[in-house]
């Protein structure tokens, strides 16, 4: 395949649903509020939370990537496969390995942008569903030359009810250095 033909990976699955490991908690929403140091009492205050509608304690829309993150040991297998040349046999990790191979090797994220629907509160089940909506390049960067690849993220709860939708986008470059070396 060549680089020009990423495109093709538009509107492909990314990977199967990340489904979280724990539902929504209070003890891990005392934990954000306090790294983010967010004084809403919405947030860890029920009693407050009741007085504005709400049945109880909701969760920062902002957090809610982290229930489907995959742990530290997912990350060091990936890393160890792709260190040998293996892809997982899903469309986003067959994209990076085409990447790869072409030394497009480094990442940044470059933008988020969530849209909140509904709050997700202490209970809730959360399940992201992953399609990749873009692919753009190569550009040129200060970083180096690269692609951006824009993720969709569907995040529904344990009732298949959309709470949160976000695009998420990384540029796969690969570093200056590199890139004035080749030419």
């Amino acid at each position: 395949m060549q680089l020009e033909e990423l495109r093709e990976f538009i509107g492909l699955e990314a990977e199967p649903p990340r489904v979280a490991r724990y539902q929504v908690n209070e003890a891990m929403i005392r934990n954000w509020v306090e790294a983010h140091d967010d004084h809403n009492p919405v947030y860890v205050d029920a009693e407050a939370a009741r007085a504005t509608g709400r049945d109880g304690v909701v969760m920062p829309p902002a957090m809610v990537s982290t229930w489907v993150m995959n742990g530290y040991r997912r990350w060091r297998a990936v890393q160890a496969a792709r260190a040998t040349g293996q892809a997982e046999d899903f469309a986003y990790s067959r994209l990076l390995k085409i990447l790869d191979d072409a030394g497009f090797t480094s990442v940044v994220a470059t933008n988020v942008d969530q849209r909140y629907l509904h709050e997700l509160r202490p209970g809730d089940h959360v399940t992201c569903h992953f399609t990749i909506a873009d692919v753009f390049g190569p550009k040129t960067t200060g970083l180096g030359e690269g692609w951006f690849i824009t993720l969709h993220k569907r995040y529904v709860d344990q009732d298949d009810r959309t709470v949160v939708e976000e695009d998420f986008r990384i540029l796969r470059f690969r570093p200056a250095a590199a890139s004035t070396q080749e030419s």
